[in-house]
């Protein structure tokens, strides 16, 4: 089985998170994917604790079932390789500041000149123009700029350090393959490459979404805890007996007469969407003290046979063991290329056709050489001298 994408072949010169996220979708989805790697600067994510049997298990997923050629870039007879590569090549993913890969004789108007079908995205954090465009960032200062930041979390503690990056994946990995595949479409159309800029921060900022539509429509400003989805209603976390967590979004009426009847409190229903905020601010009260006289297991019991669209807050392990998630098959056995199998999460996308099974984890930097180059018409002599020039690790 090959897999939907198992036309394209992806040259990736990201690191971290945001570009192999991205490259690891494309990979899982049948596309060819080669990392070009550093053999002097090692990209951190391959030290990233905790290791499994010595490697990174970040690493090892998300760079799953990808190749990996090790070039020297700063030297010109790797960047020679690269643009031999680039013929047969038809997509470039990378994540270097603008500017970077000109500067390497490597960027998108070079490999254009060599392969006119060529879509080069780039992810950066503030995108390939603008003031901020050559600025270092991470993903909560993305958050930050882009207003999302100033109206999540409490209103008497401020904006929460999240434990996921929601810049960096939905921002930069999500939009990138949306950007990458509209390109691709658009390419079957005319013949013709292009250039995909996804600024992170750009990417985030349409995250707002609701709220932002109503700052720009209605000039309403978003606040913490001010609208109905952030703390501004009954639509939020409440605590059990002995201090774990569930999530109650019974936004309906139907739902919030389920929950309300639940809890053996019906007459806290007419208080449900739409009312005004001080009910809002009762209820929340109301619900708060009939969570907090309850077990987790005794409500976990009582809202498992209904639709009150209350949840239990799962640990990771706890959710590994749901039968909605089990059902789902969330997890995959991925080889470690010594006959044994690392469990990682699956590919979350799903197919009629199915896709690929996964073929290995992420590899050691440089693994590839001389299959790749011997694929790319390169001689032993060849990649003998390279290796003399040190343009090859």
């Amino acid at each position: 089985m090959q897999g939907p994408l198992s036309s394209l072949k992806v040259l990736d010169f990201s690191t971290l998170l945001p570009g192999p996220f991205a490259s690891l979708l494309l990979a899982d989805m049948g596309a060819e994917v080669l990392r070009i790697e550093s053999p002097t600067r090692l990209d951190l994510l391959r030290v990233m604790p905790p290791l499994d049997q010595g490697v990174s298990a970040s690493h090892a997923y998300l760079n799953r079932n990808k190749r990996s050629l090790a070039l020297d870039l700063k030297r010109p007879e790797a960047v020679e390789v690269v643009k031999r590569l680039v013929v047969e090549h038809d997509i470039v993913l990378e994540q270097f500041r603008p500017g970077v890969m000109d500067r390497l004789g490597l960027g998108y108007e070079a490999l254009k000149a060599i392969n006119p079908k060529l879509i080069y995205v780039a992810i950066t954090g503030y995108g390939q123009t603008g003031p901020y465009r050559e600025r270092a960032g991470h993903d909560i200062n993305y958050l930050a700029l882009a207003g999302l930041a100033s109206h999540m979390g409490r209103k008497d503690s401020g904006p929460l350090p999240l434990s996921f990056q929601i810049a960096d994946i939905a921002g930069g990995s999500l939009h990138g393959v949306i950007g990458l595949l509209a390109a691709v479409i658009a390419r079957q159309q005319t013949g013709l490459g292009q250039f995909v800029d996804i600024s992170m921060t750009d990417c985030v900022f349409s995250l707002n979404a609701l709220a932002g539509a109503g700052a720009l429509a209605a000039g309403v400003e978003p606040q913490p805890e001010a609208h109905m989805l952030n703390g501004g209603s009954f639509y939020d976390h409440y605590r059990s007996r002995e201090g774990r967590w569930f999530s109650v979004g019974s936004l309906e009426p139907a739902f919030m007469q389920a929950l309300c009847e639940a809890l053996g409190r019906p007459e806290l229903a007419r208080h449900g969407l739409p009312s005004q905020p001080a009910d809002q601010t009762a209820l929340k009260h109301e619900l708060k003290i009939e969570f907090e006289r309850r077990s987790f297991n005794e409500l976990e019991g009582l809202f498992a046979g209904i639709d009150a669209c209350v949840e239990p807050v799962l640990s990771f392990f706890e959710a590994l063991q749901h039968p909605q998630l089990q059902a789902r098959q969330v997890v995959t056995q991925v080889p470690r290329g010594d006959g044994t199998s690392q469990p990682q999460m699956a590919c979350p996308v799903k197919f009629s056709t199915g896709l690929p099974e996964p073929r290995h984890i992420g590899v050691s930097v440089g693994l590839h050489n001389d299959q790749v180059l011997k694929e790319a018409g390169f001689s032993e002599q060849d990649i003998g001298a390279l290796r003399k020039a040190g343009a090859l690790g």
